[in-house]
């Protein structure tokens, strides 16, 4: 019976596991963007060149620096995946 329902099933099943899959690779892929170190070190040195020019104020400047630094945060507590 088994083996005659996940024949049966395979149709409607192997899509699922394959968007799934998918789904997971698109959401590892968001998350190490989102945490590289070296893109949010980049991040936090062009935030700060944009307020020596004047491009942004402190109050826009304090906001952005916290949200580069929680990430940063969050980023060196996050288990390290093989590439």
């Amino acid at each position: 019976m088994g083996l005659v329902y996940h024949g049966l099933m395979a149709p409607v099943i192997g899509p699922l596991h394959g968007l799934l899959w998918l789904g997971r690779l698109l959401r590892d892929q968001a998350e190490d963007e989102l945490y590289d170190e070296d893109r949010l070190h980049a991040a936090l040195i062009d935030l700060e060149q944009r307020l020596e020019r004047g491009v942004i104020d402190e109050t826009a400047f304090a906001v952005a620096e916290e949200d580069l630094l929680e990430r940063l945060k969050i980023s060196r507590q996050r288990p390290r995946r093989m590439k």
